[in-house]
């Protein structure tokens, strides 16, 4: 309905405003670093509460396209798109009061950074309310562009130049293929719009199609490349190592998000008629993934380059749902959105600690530099090792409930083997998660090194992820009238139902 179309659009509004405001504000002196933060989080809070709003004051599902007049079909609302919006919204504003202390010691970050990072969030939001494939590549680049500015923000250091450059040459070239992969599809069905290319697809099913595949494979050539998917993974370690950690966390954990938000949405909606031809090659990225991510988390001896190593291997863990799409659509489909939120509460807690602890990048570097660590910092120890046990899939935690989604819908699908190759590649992550935690825990501190003050909204911000973490692994097992986490795989489901409202 028109009346509710504002409403719908409010949270994008709301962000895009917030950005342009950033930008006008950046000009004046008197806007400190933590001023343009907090301006950052009332603009962010107020599209998160709205966005909130859509999806309590809906009915259970709900899809609805906002300004039908003017935008036709391109832009969609609806509780997939409010879903994930959601978990956006939360990871930006996790992110800048995780990050805010980075920020304000390295004096090299204006208050410009929040335009861009607020205009990052804004493409991210719109790529999963997007309807259309031309308007997906705008808002994949409004985020794009956004993040390769942000990695090379800090100009003086040239690691951060060249992680920037690195990004931007490869990102452009895997945009490349995305709008091949369009206007080959174009080429066959004469629209883009999503829904519409897979009405074509179904009605010529059995048919020889060969553009709609060859651009199809195009968008999964792009779309492998931005989660970092063996083989297009090469980029992601020198350039997440390069970029400033609030950077790092935010594209491990958040842009990941916006990407498979995207992608589902086309697959399951679009692509579901000619799925089969990409298993087999889907099967093998799938295994070269976790492989290849294991090795290369486990020759690592940085910190920071061993949790983006590992951020290959739960890529791998996402694509083991992924191919079961085809078998078990909505279970799959589920474990993937649920899975996607275990690893973010993680990634980012995981990220987010290891910011403060080496906030100026020559503290706690490396496995050795953490040695004796809980002796001296007990608190900072405890928090670290949580996210290590979440992101190694350890019971008690998220991140056990999503790897159990995920092995479980692929055992369901009829793909054990892969199953299997998950657990053994999660028995692997042991190995580099507990190595850090046994160093803290078992090895004499050769020196107390001076450390960052652990204090402030930061600090607090990553002791509640850390309660969120164990709850969700704990959820109601102990307390019988404590709620659990049911319901994020409940809205998981009404997500995926929603799709297909038309």
């Amino acid at each position: 309905m028109e009346s509710n179309d504002i409403v719908y659009l409010l949270p994008l509004l709301v962000v895009m405003i917030g950005a342009i405001t950033m930008m006008l504000l950046s000009t004046f002196s008197s806007v400190s670093i933590k001023k343009g933060a907090y301006y950052s989080l009332m603009f962010l809070f107020v599209a998160l509460i709205s966005n909130l709003y859509n999806l309590n004051s809906s009915s259970e599902i709900y899809s609805s396209y906002p300004y039908i007049g003017i935008f036709k079909k391109m832009i969609i609302v609806d509780t997939y798109s409010g879903y994930f919006s959601s978990i956006l919204l939360f990871g930006a504003i996790l992110t800048l009061l995780i990050g805010l202390q980075y920020l304000e010691k390295h004096k090299e970050f204006t208050v410009e950074f929040f335009s861009l990072f607020l205009f990052s969030v804004l493409g991210m939001m719109l790529l999963v309310h997007v309807n259309e494939l031309i308007t997906g590549f705008i808002a994949l680049e409004i985020a794009s562009l956004s993040m390769y500015v942000m990695i090379g923000f800090q100009k003086v250091l040239d690691k951060r130049v060249e992680a920037s450059y690195r990004y931007l040459v490869l990102g452009s070239l895997a945009g490349i293929f995305f709008l091949l992969g369009t206007s080959f599809i174009y080429a066959v069905t004469q629209t883009t719009t999503i829904g519409e290319i897979g009405e074509f697809a179904q009605n010529y099913v059995g048919t020889d199609m060969p553009l709609l595949i060859i651009g199809g494979t195009m968008i999964l050539i792009t779309f492998l490349f931005k989660i970092a998917a063996f083989p297009f993974q090469n980029w992601v370690l020198d350039v997440y190592d390069g970029a400033p950690l609030p950077v790092t966390a935010f594209m491990a954990a958040t842009f990941k998000i916006a990407i498979f938000g995207f992608v589902l949405r086309l697959v399951l909606v679009d692509f579901d008629s000619i799925r089969d031809f990409w298993d087999d090659m889907l099967f093998v990225i799938t295994i070269a993934t976790l492989a290849y991510g294991s090795f290369l988390a486990i020759i690592q001896t940085s910190i920071k380059r061993m949790l983006v190593a590992s951020s290959i291997v739960h890529t791998g863990y996402l694509l083991i749902a992924f191919i079961s799409i085809g078998i078990i659509g909505e279970s799959a489909a589920s474990s993937i959105i649920f899975y996607l939120v275990a690893y973010f509460l993680s990634a980012i807690g995981a990220f987010g600690i290891v910011s403060f602890i080496s906030s100026d990048e020559r503290l706690r570097i490396t496995y050795d530099d953490f040695k004796g660590f809980a002796h001296v910092y007990p608190y900072r120890a405890a928090m670290l090792s949580i996210f290590m046990l979440s992101l190694a899939g350890i019971p008690s935690t998220i991140g056990f409930i999503g790897k159990f989604y995920i092995f479980t819908a692929a055992i369901e699908a009829g793909y054990t083997i892969l199953a299997v190759i998950g657990i053994i590649a999660t028995f692997i992550s042991v190995y580099y998660y507990f190595k850090l935690i046994a160093i803290m825990y078992f090895y004499p501190s050769p020196k107390i090194v001076e450390d960052v003050p652990f204090s402030g909204v930061g600090s607090i911000t990553i002791g509640l992820i850390t309660i969120l973490i164990v709850w969700g692994g704990i959820g109601n097992t102990l307390i019988s009238y404590f709620p659990g986490v049911d319901f994020l795989i409940d809205m998981a489901r009404l997500s995926y139902e929603s799709l297909f409202i038309r």
